[in-house]
C-alpha cells in the first residue's frame, strides 16, 4: 500500500498528461504519471507530426512522447507503467488503484484521451500510417494534389472532407446511407466543394501492399463492388473517449466525454480533465498540451485552499 500522498496524480501519459506534470513539478508539486502503455498516448502511434510548433521538419510521434516524458522527469516527475483499474475521486484524498498497487493524491488530472473508431479491416491496421489516417488536419498536407477518400457521414467526416478538398486534387466521401448526418451548414458547404459522394456504400477493403492505392466498396443496395483509386484513406466514423472508469463519479456528455470547460475543472473538487478526454471543439496535440498547462494553474489554486 502506497503511504505517501502525491500533490497530483495524472492518469494518462500523453501530451496533456506530461505537460500538466511538467508545469506542476516546476511549481514544486509532487507528481506521479500513470500510463498504461508508452509515453505519448495516441500521439506515439503517429509516424510524423507536422503541426506541433517548434519542429520545422516535423517529428515522430513516439519520439515527441519520449521527449515530453524526459522534460517532465527532469523536474522530478515520476512515471509508473500501470493499468488503472479503479478510482475513488470524491474524497479529499483521491485513491487510484492499478494492477500493481494503490496510489493516493490530493488532486487528479484525467488525461486518458479518446481513440478513433475503426472500420475493423485487417488492411486498415496494416496500412495505418501508410495512407490510412484518422486525422485530416494532422496528415492532410501529406496528400497535397493527390486523391483521397473520407469514410463517414457525420460532422467529423464533413469537416475532414472540406479541409481536404482545399489541398487535394480529388476527395471521395464514402457513406453507407444516402444522406449525411452532418449539420446542414456542412452539407451546404460540401455542395460547392471538390468532393465526390459515394452514397449507400461501405468499404470492404483498403487496397495496397506497402502503401494505400485505393479502396474496394460495395453498394449497400445491389451489393455490387467496385475499386476506387486513391492515395489516402481518412476514417472519420467517430471517437470513443476512455472514460468508462470515471462515469459513475464524473459528469460526461452524451458521447461520453468528460464535461469540463476551459478551466479543465470537473464536477468534483480537485479533479481535472485534460486533452482529448474532455468536451472541446478541437482535439490536437497542441490543444492537449495547452490543457495540461491550464490545469496546473488550477491545481495550484486548489491546493492553496486545502489542508490535507
Amino acid at each position: 500500500m502506497q503511504t505517501s500522498i502525491y500533490d497530483c496524480v495524472i492518469i494518462g501519459g500523453g501530451p496533456a498528461g506530461y505537460t500538466g506534470a511538467l508545469y506542476c513539478a516546476r511549481a514544486g508539486l509532487s507528481v506521479l504519471v500513470l500510463e498504461q502503455m508508452t509515453p505519448g498516448g495516441q500521439m506515439a502511434t503517429t509516424g510524423t507530426i507536422d503541426n506541433y510548433p517548434g519542429f520545422a521538419d516535423g517529428i515522430d510521434g513516439f519520439q515527441l512522447g519520449e521527449q515530453m516524458q524526459k522534460g517532465a522527469h527532469r523536474f522530478g516527475v515520476q512515471t509508473k507503467f500501470e493499468k488503472v483499474t479503479a478510482v475513488d475521486l470524491a474524497k479529499d484524498v483521491k485513491t487510484i488503484t492499478t494492477d500493481r498497487g494503490v496510489w493516493q493524491a490530493k488532486t487528479v488530472m484525467l488525461a486518458t484521451g479518446a481513440v478513433p473508431r475503426r472500420l475493423g479491416l485487417e488492411s486498415e491496421t496494416r496500412l495505418r500510417g501508410r495512407g490510412v489516417s484518422y486525422c485530416a488536419t494532422c496528415d492532410g498536407m501529406f496528400f497535397k494534389d493527390k486523391t483521397v477518400a473520407v469514410i463517414g457521414g457525420g460532422n467529423s467526416a464533413a469537416e475532414d472532407a472540406l479541409f481536404l478538398s482545399k489541398v487535394c486534387k480529388k476527395v471521395y466521401l464514402v457513406h453507407r446511407r444516402d444522406t449525411l448526418r452532418a449539420a446542414k451548414v456542412y452539407q451546404t458547404a460540401l455542395e460547392h466543394a471538390n468532393v465526390t459522394f459515394l452514397w449507400n456504400s461501405r468499404v470492404c477493403e483498403i487496397l495496397g501492399d506497402q502503401q494505400v492505392t485505393g479502396i474496394q466498396i460495395a453498394d449497400g443496395i445491389t451489393g455490387e463492388q467496385q475499386n476506387i483509386d486513391c492515395n489516402g484513406v481518412f476514417v472519420a466514423i467517430g471517437r470513443d473517449p476512455d472514460t468508462a472508469l470515471f462515469k459513475a463519479q464524473i459528469k460526461t456528455d452524451n458521447a461520453g466525454y468528460i464535461m469540463a470547460d476551459e478551466t479543465t475543472k470537473t464536477n468534483l473538487p480537485g479533479v481535472f480533465a485534460i486533452g482529448d478526454v474532455r468536451t472541446k471543439p478541437l482535439r490536437q496535440v497542441v490543444t492537449a498540451a495547452a490543457d495540461g498547462a491550464v490545469a496546473s494553474k488550477f491545481v495550484e489554486e486548489f491546493l492553496s485552499t486545502q489542508h490535507i
